[in-house]
């Protein structure tokens, strides 16, 4: 996987930000591609931006797909409340959105195949997430052969490659790997709250305070004098 064109799923959140330093790393020319699907955390979108600048991504493209209009997740119904009493094991939270990543990724293969791009990349996790059905390796292996056989490009064996290089990382794996790579962590955004500054304790927020504090950087945690 080097020298080639590759479509960055990028959420503004540091396993996005992480996987497409990792692709530009390895000499790829990045597009960026964002959602604005009507998420309450609309604040990743700046952070997006951010992001893109910072990895010197000279096109980086938003999109708006509204997935609030039919709500179905805390995320895109203001009407649910955010979990804030960890992670259950077990259970799938209501941050989970109906159908998102299958939404996203379906367009990026369309934004791939049209700029004869051969990689799309994803920073999907399924270490230490809350059990998003997906971010799992069936799930991605399964879109896999979908996508081969859905577009004239993977007929012709052309496709694009569905690349998630952390999806076996743990949390602290991540960071040391962000952090190695030079991401302003700090630019970054993970909160689920929609407010200007993170919370703290949305599940997001505790999964990402819990690896900084391992990975020795609590002054990079959401609420620091708290870690």
């Amino acid at each position: 996987m080097t020298n080639s064109k590759a479509i960055a799923l990028l959420s503004g959140g540091l396993d996005s930000a992480t996987a497409a330093a990792m692709a530009i790393a390895k000499g790829h020319e990045v597009i960026g591609l964002s959602f604005d699907y009507g998420q309450r955390h609309i604040k990743e979108l700046i952070a997006a931006k951010e992001i893109a600048n910072h990895l010197k991504i000279k096109e980086h493209e938003i999109i708006n797909i509204n997935l609030a209009s039919w709500g179905g997740s805390s995320l895109t119904d203001l009407n649910q409340t955010i979990p804030n009493q960890g992670i259950i094991k077990g259970i799938i939270p209501n941050t989970y959105v109906p159908g998102r990543n299958t939404v996203f990724i379906a367009i990026g293969l369309s934004f791939a195949e049209a700029r004869s791009a051969e990689h799309l990349i994803l920073g999907i996790n399924s270490m230490d997430y809350s059990g998003y059905p997906d971010c799992r390796p069936d799930y991605l292996q399964a879109f896999q052969e979908l996508a081969n056989l859905s577009s004239k490009a993977g007929r012709e064996g052309n496709g694009a490659n569905l690349w998630a290089p952390l999806l076996h990382l743990d949390k602290v794996e991540i960071i040391n790997k962000a952090l190695s790579l030079g991401i302003p962590i700090e630019s970054t955004w993970s909160c689920y709250s929609g407010e200007e500054k993170a919370c703290g304790f949305c599940d997001s927020c505790r999964i990402r305070d819990q690896a900084l504090m391992k990975a020795g950087r609590p002054d990079l945690c959401s609420k620091p004098k708290l870690c």
